[in-house]
This record gives structure tokens, C-alpha cells and sequence, in this order.
């Protein structure tokens, strides 16, 4: 009895799972660690430029370190994005939310 036929259906049967559920599931992961990892970035980044340059109305210098910063760590996004996360860690530092991942485990 040739069991060829049923051995190549099953082998393409596991290449279609493997396709359709297992690479979105490693995908959904890495897009979740590398956002976690852009998230503690731009919290290091915000709470170091706030240190540095203390005092009112130097919004733009910090801003430009902050992306200088990302930049230098490989962190490229659209502007609006990173616009709207570094105004959130903003607020969460200002208001005493600045969270690290350290702390986030505990």
C-alpha cells in the first residue's frame, strides 16, 4: 500500500497551520516586545531629558533629545506616533505614573 499521497496531505495540511496560525502568532509577539521595548525607550528618554534640561519653555530641546536619543537606539516611527508617546510619558511623569519595566514585574 502506497501511503505517499497521504503523507504529502498531511505535510501540506502542517505548512498551511504552520502559515496561517503559527507565523501571525511569532509576529504578534515580536510587534508586542519591540513596542514594549520603543515604550521603555521613550520613557528612559523622556525622564532624561526632563533632568537635563530643567526649567520652563525648553519643551523643543527636550523634544529634540528625546528623538536624537531614539534615533541613536534604532527607534524610527512616524512623527505623529512618537509625538503621542512622548507626550503620554510625559504626563505619566509629570503626574508620578512614570512606570519602568522593572517596576511593571513587580
Amino acid at each position: 500500500m502506497d501511503i505517499t499521497p497521504i503523507v504529502k496531505a498531511i505535510i501540506t495540511l502542517l505548512c498551511a497551520i504552520v502559515t496561517a496560525v503559527i507565523v501571525p502568532y511569532i509576529k504578534s509577539k515580536t510587534t508586542a516586545t519591540q513596542q514594549k521595548k520603543i515604550n521603555e525607550w521613550i520613557k528612559i528618554a523622556v525622564a532624561a531629558a526632563e533632568q537635563i534640561y530643567k526649567g520652563v519653555g525648553r519643551g523643543e530641546e527636550k523634544k529634540a533629545y528625546v528623538l536624537a536619543y531614539l534615533a541613536e537606539h534604532g527607534i524610527e516611527l512616524d512623527e505623529a506616533t512618537i509625538d503621542a508617546m512622548i507626550e503620554a510619558a510625559v504626563y505619566a511623569l509629570n503626574n508620578g505614573l512614570l512606570i519602568t519595566t522593572e517596576e511593571e514585574s513587580k
